[in-house]
């Protein structure tokens, strides 16, 4: 385990525990998901690191160490950022945003946004409201749309339906769920063979229905690693290896796929499947024989933020086209996160969201409008966008950012971010606690980078630099 500087270790348990509660917002209830439960345990692991609950007696204690002012204030309270503090007013962000923005290899325009969320005013900024290629920074506004317009409890479902008094034939209905995994799946099954069982039926014969999302099913990027074809019904996202990750080929039939693992684990647990799955509409009539739910929105956000999974974002996308009631593809995809952001009164101007995921590069985003993304989720008026500050990558912790942030760098621990790459275009975005207390906000964006490899450590400075 890497060591952690006493600063580093006050403030990180600060990062970890409170700075997705600006405004004094409760970390409690249903965003109390895994991953911030392990993020306290993290915190608190390095608080004693032994583990051991001490309990000296009083004359062989140390004396009390001084106490520190608040990071936060209570609910309601605002705290200005002392006069002399780094970096506590917009000139002296410039002077140390300005020279590493300055940077080659960041290309010849990079664009940058600031903002202190407990106030929202912004701090610094250069290009700010210029749209720019945003990568998989896009995230945070599918994101942002779908919780918006779902909120964090929603599940998404996996249902087996059948015409009452007919079981001979089962549909399986693909709800969207781009987690679905072999083990739920297998669930599924068990849940649809008791039911048959119940009413008698010992055969089958198995259809499977995709129609919730319409439309081209190949990304524009075309066939691709970093991507399954999309559809409403997916296992393991299509994976030709269950236990791979990261980039890796994937089935060009991914519904398909689903359907005949279905069928496999249908007939392990004693139902006979009579010929191939194919592909049919559920019949109106049909009613539920069993389903399988996937994990809180909020969950399922997390995860997509962390590991900036594209298939997540995807689904993401057309959920909430669902829920706006527009088709379920590209388009209404597009239409449906505009428009929810729209009604979150964020800066859209110039901006497009061409996927979900951020593959194409026809997506624009702003700086401005990564930060307002930012600042609106830490608004404790809106409580269901909390998700998209707990997904981000913890630097040199978690996700994409597990591998940035050696240990040495100040911003190791204390820094969380989305991560974006494309050929010539990296971006960075994400939120970090200034040592005067403030949690800011920041959106770094480059485009016509040279190499990643350059590129990278350059974003990496300029969101550090924030910490001094």
């Amino acid at each position: 385990m890497p060591k952690v500087g006493t600063w580093q270790l006050a403030t990180g348990a600060a990062v970890v525990g409170l700075v997705l509660s600006v405004g004094a917002v409760t970390l409690a209830g249903p965003w109390d998901t895994g991953q911030r439960t392990a993020e306290r345990r993290w915190a608190a692991a390095r608080a004693d690191p032994g583990g051991a609950h001490h309990d000296a007696s009083a004359a062989h204690r140390p004396p009390p160490a001084p106490s520190a002012p608040p990071v936060l204030d209570p609910l309601g309270g605002t705290r200005a950022a002392p006069a002399d503090a780094p970096g506590a007013g917009p000139g002296g962000l410039a002077t140390a945003l300005a020279p590493l923005l300055a940077d080659p290899a960041l290309g010849t325009a990079p664009t940058a946004c600031v903002v202190d969320l407990a106030t929202g005013r912004r701090l610094y900024g250069a290009g700010a409201s210029r749209p720019m290629v945003p990568a998989s920074t896009i995230k945070i506004a599918t994101a942002a749309a779908a919780l918006g317009a779902l909120g964090p409890d929603h599940r998404v479902p996996t249902t087996v339906v059948a015409v009452p008094g007919e079981v001979r034939v089962v549909t399986l209905v693909g709800g969207g769920d781009a987690t679905l995994d072999r083990d739920r799946l297998d669930d599924l099954a068990h849940r649809t063979a008791r039911a048959l069982g119940d009413r008698g039926a010992d055969a089958v014969r198995i259809a499977y229905d995709t129609a919730l999302y319409p439309g081209a099913r190949l990304h524009p990027i075309g066939p691709n690693d970093n991507i399954a074809p999309i559809s409403a019904l997916m296992v393991d996202q299509g994976r030709n290896d269950p236990a791979s990750s990261g980039p890796a080929t994937r089935s060009a039939d991914p519904a398909g796929e689903a359907a005949r693992v279905f069928a496999d684990r249908l007939s392990e647990h004693g139902v006979r499947v009579d010929g191939t799955p194919a592909p049919g509409r559920a019949p109106e009539e049909a009613v539920p024989v069993a389903q399988v739910l996937s994990a809180p929105l909020a969950r399922v956000v997390e995860r997509m933020l962390t590991h900036s999974d594209n298939d997540i974002a995807e689904s993401l996308a057309r959920q909430t086209a669902v829920a706006a009631g527009r088709p379920a593809d590209f388009a209404g995809a597009e239409r449906a996160v505009t428009d929810q952001l729209r009604r979150l009164g964020l800066p859209l101007a110039g901006t497009r969201f061409a996927d979900g995921s951020g593959l194409d590069r026809r997506d624009r985003a702003t700086a401005e409008l990564l930060t307002a993304l930012l600042a609106k989720a830490a608004d404790p008026e809106h409580p269901e966008l909390r998700p998209v500050l707990t997904g981000l990558p913890v630097a040199g912790f978690t996700g994409t950012l597990d591998g940035r942030y050696p240990a040495a760098s100040p911003g190791s621990g204390l820094i969380r971010a989305k991560t974006g790459t494309l050929t010539g275009v990296d971006t960075l975005a994400g939120t970090v606690a200034a040592p005067d207390g403030r949690v800011l906000a920041f959106a770094f964006l480059a485009g016509d980078t040279s190499s990643p490899y350059a590129a990278r450590p350059a974003l990496d400075r300029l969101a550090a630099a924030l910490l001094e």
